[in-house]
């Protein structure tokens, strides 16, 4: 018996030792080959990096469009430098390719003639060098806003001293050709001084590339065309315009994700007019309005950029003045904002500011102190958070993100 209950000591003691030697086994295979979510972590990483363009103004220290590589896990922007030499380069636009970047100048006379001027870059992703391709009139002065149809083949522009819109072919080389479209608003609206005429401050296409939508400052109208996308020309649209409190001053607009509503910031009006969205006729229907200043401001202040989470569950909209950054709750159901609270920018007037792709971080750029300012975004909430990085540009008006396979 004693020896039985021996040998029975001895393999139970083998057997133990095996699954040790087993465990340890398998847990040096797993740190040898990561498993699924450890891939996940690094495509996450990877997708994590991007290039950040910034647009300036020229009239001081600034030569052009700087460039950085953003981290978005840390926050970190490392900066690349000057990359294009250009006057006065105050919007820029990516193509989908993530091949070309397209930059007004807003200038007022572009080769001597009456009006500014839309760049043609090629972007080398590996060093974030922009290699000058072309330029051609914007048709108007003081071109404000670029942005790019949803094939990538037709740019944009809104031209804010010359109350008009134009539309140019891209090339197969990324140049830009002659405009396809040109149309010029009429009209003015109730302040003497800012809205004597049209100013077409903002253009961009719907969702679903059917129509164009541009904002006047002007008019007080978010107008409204129907696009062709083979022959990139405009018409106007049935309704052709809807419009804002008198005064408000539409700057830019941005559409929910799901595509059923359009919010416009109104510059001088400092609010954000909420509409719902008719994509069959591309028609819009005035939900409220709410404004982007807490309830005991008094000083002066206007607004400037507006941008929508990609998750579709927040509104950010810039205060220049309060330089402050408002961040609203959106109803996916109905539209409307809930105010969730008011960030300082850490800077003086906050012309611009971009969402990373991925949601997780918003870069400022605060014109009138030099810097970008980078904070976190609680995916929950909506809220805000500093980081703590801060990086240098002259004149910063706008800030452009190209995510890096």
């Amino acid at each position: 018996m004693r020896f039985h209950s021996g040998m029975e000591a001895i393999r139970s003691s083998y057997l133990v030792l095996g699954c040790v030697f087993l465990a340890g086994l398998c847990a040096l295979l797993l740190l040898a080959s990561p498993g699924r979510g450890a891939q996940k972590a690094r495509v996450h990483a990877r997708n994590a990096r991007y290039l950040v363009y910034v647009g300036t103004y020229t009239t001081t220290k600034s030569k052009g469009i700087y460039a950085y590589r953003f981290d978005a896990d840390s926050g970190r922007l490392t900066s690349l430098g000057l990359v294009a030499e250009t006057v006065n380069p105050s919007f820029l636009a990516v193509d989908p390719s993530r091949r070309f970047l397209y930059a007004v100048n807003e200038i007022s006379n572009y080769a001597g003639g009456k009006g500014g001027g839309v760049s043609a870059f090629a972007i080398d992703r590996a060093t974030g060098k922009l290699t000058f391709l072309n330029e051609v009139s914007s048709r108007g002065r003081e071109p404000c806003h670029v942005s790019l149809d949803k094939t990538g083949k037709f740019v944009m522009v809104a031209n804010y001293g010359g109350g008009s819109v134009a539309v140019f072919p891209v090339l197969a080389n990324g140049r830009l050709g002659e405009a396809s479209a040109f149309v010029e608003h009429h009209g003015s609206s109730v302040n003497p001084e800012r809205q004597e005429g049209p100013h077409a401050h903002s253009i961009g296409p719907s969702p679903d590339n059917r129509f164009v939508l541009a904002a006047d400052l002007g008019l007080d109208r978010l107008l409204v065309y129907r696009f062709d996308p083979a022959q990139g020309s405009l018409e106007p649209n049935d309704p052709p315009f809807a419009t804002v409190k008198p005064g408000a001053g539409p700057r830019h607009f941005a559409f929910h994700p799901g595509g059923r509503f359009v919010y416009t910031i109104n510059e001088m009006g400092s609010s954000i007019t909420a509409f719902s969205y008719d994509a069959a006729r591309g028609s819009l229907r005035e939900l409220e309005t709410v404004s982007t200043l807490p309830k005991d401001f008094a000083g002066a202040s206007d607004t400037a950029e507006l941008e929508a989470h990609p998750s579709g569950k927040f509104l950010y909209g810039s205060n220049r003045g309060h330089d402050s950054i408002a961040v609203f709750a959106v109803d996916g159901g109905k539209g409307a904002l809930t105010p969730v609270e008011h960030v300082p920018t850490g800077g003086k007037t906050p012309r611009s500011f971009a969402i990373d792709p991925a949601g997780s971080c918003l870069v400022v750029a605060n014109q009138d102190s030099d810097n970008l300012v980078v904070f976190r975004i609680d995916a929950r909430t909506g809220r805000l958070t500093p980081t703590g990085k801060v990086s240098d540009v002259p004149s910063p008006v706008c800030v452009t993100f190209v995510a890096l396979e």
